[in-house]
């Protein structure tokens, strides 16, 4: 089974908001970190469900984990039905919590 990926205003605006911080910093830093990002998020197409849960009431909110240099980002995501994922905030690890 393959799942559509949908996101959230909030994840668009996160990817912005992470962008804008290393082009400051490096162009190519943050091409590459939201190529890794991207990269992942294709796993949640085919194994959503192998993502960690984010909490125990809602087994369906879920974590995806992205490795990315000595640190990484943490995507946010639910699982909505049998056809579709939605991204709804990404972070990188060293953010205050999304929850």
């Amino acid at each position: 089974m393959t799942y559509k990926i949908r996101y959230t205003a909030e994840a668009l605006g996160d990817f912005d908001r992470l962008s804008n911080y290393l082009v400051a910093i490096d162009v190519s830093l943050a091409e590459r970190a939201y190529e890794a990002i991207q990269q992942a998020i294709t796993l949640l197409e085919t194994f959503p469900f192998s993502c960690r849960k984010a909490s125990a009431e809602n087994p369906l909110l879920r974590e995806l984990i992205v490795p990315f240099g000595a640190t990484g980002y943490v995507v946010l995501f639910r699982i909505d039905g049998n056809e579709t994922v939605t991204v709804a905030a990404v972070r990188h690890q060293r953010e205050d919590d999304y929850h």
